[in-house]
């Protein structure tokens, strides 16, 4: 409320160290025009009205429903699964066989007994 009486503070102390000091002495000295209650601006023509706002976002929420109720689980289904599922398997190639237990180890046993040590220096 003090800012809309238009008297300014004359009484206020300015720290000399601030970096702004100058510039605060100088403007509150200064004669400026003081804003009043004239200067409100007058109210927009081209606002909505207050009851269009509720109206705008009952029909958010409407769509929001009808969104949700167009993409439930219950909506839809998947069909030809095994169709895509076969294709997609001709498509990768070739089936590689997982190794059996013990097959890695035997390799590794094998890789062993062929290998020699390096020459002596």
């Amino acid at each position: 409320m003090a800012g809309c009486t238009g008297v300014p503070f004359t009484d206020a102390k300015i720290d000399p160290a601030s970096p702004v000091a100058a510039d605060v002495a100088r403007m509150s000295r200064a004669d400026g025009k003081f804003p009043t209650f004239a200067g409100i601006p007058a109210k927009p023509t081209d606002v909505r009205p207050v009851a269009q706002y509720g109206r705008d976002a009952e029909s958010v929420i409407a769509e929001r429903q009808a969104i949700i109720a167009a993409t439930e689980p219950s909506t839809w289904t998947l069909q030809g699964t095994e169709a895509f599922a076969e294709r997609a398997r001709s498509d990768a190639g070739p089936q590689i066989e997982p190794p059996k237990p013990g097959e890695a180890e035997a390799f590794a046993r094998e890789l062993r007994e062929r290998a020699t040590p390096p020459p002596p220096r």
